[in-house]
């Protein structure tokens, strides 16, 4: 049970979204710009592993799975192998670029301050413009976000991860920006 009464029985940050709908056109758009916006050279399934590995390492069930499914959706892959880079990325079958952002994105989970020259640097090696690297971090950072308004308000989140993979393809189709998007 939510922290607060939601007046809703809807999972996740969507039911944050339906009791303050003055949040949602924001946060969406967030979502929305960074994950799906195509003027960007990572794919958007790249972009959704990002903040899956991220809703992973913060202990976010709900996120992680919503944007686990959506990752796997778009690269074409199940919730296991999802499963299997976001716990251990390094001997996943992934580029050596999304190896290097994922590294990234880690230290961001810790504290901003936790990215060195070294990573960027690695990344920048392995192919990564800067408009990458800058995506790669703000991803994280937001991702910190969306989970700590998540669990911070405790909301439930549905155990069968059928519940999310089975939504990811129609998610794929309508975005982040449709009104609490279903």
């Amino acid at each position: 049970m939510a922290h607060i009464e939601l007046n809703n029985e809807l999972p996740g940050i969507r039911g944050l979204m339906a009791f303050r709908p003055e949040t949602e056109a924001p946060l969406n758009f967030l979502a929305e710009t960074l994950l799906r916006d195509d003027n960007n050279t990572l794919t958007r399934g790249e972009r959704e592993l990002i903040g899956a590995y991220v809703s992973y390492l913060n202990d976010c069930f709900f996120c992680q799975n919503v944007h686990g499914a959506m990752a796997g959706h778009y690269l074409s892959c199940d919730i296991n192998q999802i499963d299997s880079i976001k716990q251990d990325f390094n001997t996943s079958d992934i580029s050596d670029k999304m190896k290097a952002l994922l590294s990234i994105a880690r230290s961001v989970q810790k504290g901003g301050k936790q990215v060195t020259e070294t990573q960027i640097e690695e990344a920048r090696k392995n192919g990564a413009t800067d408009i990458e690297i800058h995506d790669t971090v703000l991803i994280a950072a937001a991702f910190c976000m969306f989970n700590r308004y998540v669990d911070g308000l405790a909301t439930w989140a549905p155990q069968d991860r059928d519940f999310y993979t089975n939504r990811a393809p129609q998610r794929a189709l309508e975005g982040y920006q449709s009104s609490v998007y279903k």
